[in-house]
């Protein structure tokens, strides 16, 4: 391939995109029987992996997996289209993923997880990108132990940085910490695409801060406690801020939103309203990420040539595959399709 791809491979995933499942779609599947399901989501583009973990897997676990594993494979073929400064930056995006693996990893070894269990519901053996990972969970003793197999990985450091009696909180803290860190630093130049990725970047840091902060306030956690439980990068609240409002608490973060000509303070405080008459966070949960999403949604035509259309489907890759998720596991689970409705459209 030549050296500079970026316009075939984003026209690539411009095509791929629009072969995703729009809103009548899953509307469609939404409203059908749990019986129904597995053969619409096999007929919606994953019918090869459907017949691949059909003689393993059933129901909702035969969903998952064929799911997964469907996932993990665009991702890396997708990243495999991709050289030189447009890979590196759609690297940044899809390396969250290697994140979420390694937490995976650590949450069975702190619940007595085996093998067997997260190879089947988390990170399916027939795929060989997982067989790492399952891998450290099979020599894993404990979570220092499966740390220091992560040693060698791009986070490897933070983890076995850890003092000896750290929690499975603290592993995961410390993996969203430098999962930022890291993308934030790489996107440091002044590009069109790694500029605005930046931004994105950063507002998901702020979501993170703001649903960290309501989760504390019903906790009655504060000060320091909670300083530690902030990610510092956001720019609706950026790091001089932090410690103001972990010391100041919901009210301080309030105030702040509320200062923000560009952070619609209405509608996020109606979510706030029908969280606390919810006694849920789910409305604001929900908010935030229609805020999110009409952020990526400008990649699509911002930057046409550039590492834009390529992250933004990877980005709707990613949704697509959760809110299948979601719909299966919720029809399976009994719920109503008026409630899968208001989380997935």
């Amino acid at each position: 391939m030549l050296l500079e791809n970026t316009p075939y491979v984003a026209a690539r995933a411009k095509t791929r995109r629009q072969a995703l499942m729009d809103k009548s779609r899953l509307r469609q599947l939404i409203n059908q029987s749990p019986d129904q399901l597995t053969n619409s989501v096999a007929e919606s583009g994953y019918q090869n992996e459907i017949n691949l973990y059909a003689s393993r897997y059933s129901g909702g676990d035969l969903v998952e997996a064929a799911l997964t594993h469907n996932l993990e494979n665009e991702l890396e073929k997708i990243l495999s289209y991709c050289n030189g400064r447009v890979r590196t930056i759609v690297e940044i995006y899809t390396s969250r993923y290697q994140y979420q693996n390694a937490k995976a990893v650590l949450r069975a070894v702190a619940n007595d997880i085996d093998a067997e269990k997260l190879s089947k519901d988390i990170l399916p053996d027939l795929n060989e990108i997982n067989t790492p990972w399952i891998k450290i969970l099979e020599n894993a003793d404990d979570l220092r132990s499966a740390a220091q197999q992560m040693r060698r990985k791009s986070f490897g450091s933070a983890l076995t940085n850890l003092p000896e009696s750290a929690g499975l909180a603290q592993y995961e803290d410390a993996l969203d910490k430098h999962y930022f860190a890291s993308a934030l630093s790489s996107l440091s130049h002044s590009s069109n695409d790694a500029r605005y990725l930046r931004n994105v970047i950063a507002t998901e840091i702020d979501h993170r801060n703001i649903l960290n902060v309501l989760e504390a306030s019903t906790f009655g956690i504060e000060g320091n406690d909670l300083l530690d439980e902030l990610l510092p990068g956001g720019r609706l609240m950026p790091k001089r801020s932090l410690s103001s409002i972990a010391n100041g608490g919901r009210d301080a973060m309030l105030d702040l939103l509320r200062s923000n000509s560009r952070f619609d303070i209405a509608g996020f405080e109606t979510a706030l309203e029908n969280a606390e008459k919810e006694r849920s966070l789910d409305s604001v949960v929900t908010w935030l990420h229609i805020r999110e999403y009409a952020q990526l949604q400008r990649m699509s035509y911002l930057h046409p040539v550039s590492a834009l259309p390529i992250v933004h489907y990877v980005a709707m890759k990613v949704k697509e595959v959760t809110d299948l998720r979601m719909i299966v596991r919720g029809r399976l689970a009994g719920l109503p399709p008026e409630i899968l409705e208001a989380h997935v459209l």
